[in-house]
């Protein structure tokens, strides 16, 4: 390998090591204390972004996600427990602002649903079977022809 392609080679080795840095989403200080961010990091990754539905604080740099993961850092920095966290969370967005919705009262119709649905499919396809069966039965022993006695 000559000079040139191996000063080309580190210094692309160069720029993808610091192209990390600039797509990071969440640009604040880390906590000092390792659970501290751990915590921090676990509790993004449970709040739902309302506005992309399918990311969670973690994963968003829009502005409002931005906010949201600072509050998170202050409540955290103050002392709150995770639960505290949460509970202000369902109490200012919903019940939504989780990734992973608890299930309640309100929501029980959609976390029973699937089972309820599979049931409901299974006994018509076991009452569509019986009927089959008992449809066929009746082809195969005919009752008395009319005239015969």
């Amino acid at each position: 390998m000559n000079t040139p392609s191996l000063l080309r080679a580190l210094v692309a080795v160069l720029l993808l090591a610091c192209a990390g840095n600039a797509l990071a989403i969440d640009t604040e200080r880390a906590f000092d204390d390792p659970a501290l961010q751990a915590r921090y990091e676990n509790i993004n990754r449970e709040l739902r972004f309302l506005v992309c539905q399918n990311q969670t604080i973690a994963d968003s740099n829009a502005t409002l996600a931005q906010d949201l993961r600072r509050e998170v850092r202050e409540m955290i920095a103050a002392g709150k427990t995770d639960a505290d966290i949460r509970e202000f969370m369902i109490e200012r967005y919903g019940d939504f602002v989780l990734y992973r919705p608890r299930m309640t009262a309100a929501n029980f119709l959609l976390w029973a649903a699937p089972v309820l649905l599979l049931l409901a499919g299974a006994f018509a396809v076991f009452r569509f079977i019986r009927k089959q069966a008992a449809e066929a039965g009746d082809a195969d022993n005919p009752g008395p022809e009319a005239g015969q006695s």
